[in-house]
């Protein structure tokens, strides 16, 4: 009976760990060549496989920046959280500023968008006269307002 209850126990440790790796039916792997390579195997295993690829070749760099090897590549080139805090805390200050073309707000944001200063006024003006296509309704978030500016840009 000893061994029996042994063998089972044995046994268990055995099989519940590898029903485990191919029961995990999750996308954790990020994208590189190991996600291609793995593509297809559902599993913790796979996973596990597919990170360690993706990290020891570190092609997840190239792959964001080209769009390629099972990557999206970004709209946006950077995201500047700071950028976003200031946008979203200063809406109304931020807008008064860009309708007439000056003014700390959008002095600040042009800082932190990192416009050289020699064409800070040339940006100034070209929000200014795109006022109604940077605030487009009463309504408009902070989040919108950043993506009619860098679409102007």
């Amino acid at each position: 009976m000893k061994r029996f209850l042994w063998s089972i126990i044995l046994v268990s440790f055995i099989a519940l760990p590898a029903t485990v790796c191919l029961a995990a039916n999750q996308k954790n792997t990020g994208c590189g060549l190991g996600t291609l390579i793995m593509k297809g195997n559902d599993g913790l295993l796979f996973q596990v496989l597919a990170v360690t690829t993706n990290g020891t070749f570190g092609n997840q760099t190239f792959g964001i920046t080209s769009g390629t090897l099972d990557c999206d590549k970004p709209a946006r080139f950077a995201s500047n959280e700071k950028i976003n805090t200031f946008v979203a805390d200063n809406m109304d200050s931020l807008a008064n500023d860009i309708a007439k073309g000056q003014g700390e707000y959008l002095n600040t944001l042009a800082v932190l968008m990192e416009v050289p200063e020699g064409t800070r006024s040339d940006f100034y003006s070209k929000l200014q006269n795109n006022f109604s296509r940077i605030y487009t309704s009463s309504k408009v978030t902070s989040v919108d307002v950043l993506n009619n500016i860098e679409g102007m840009m």
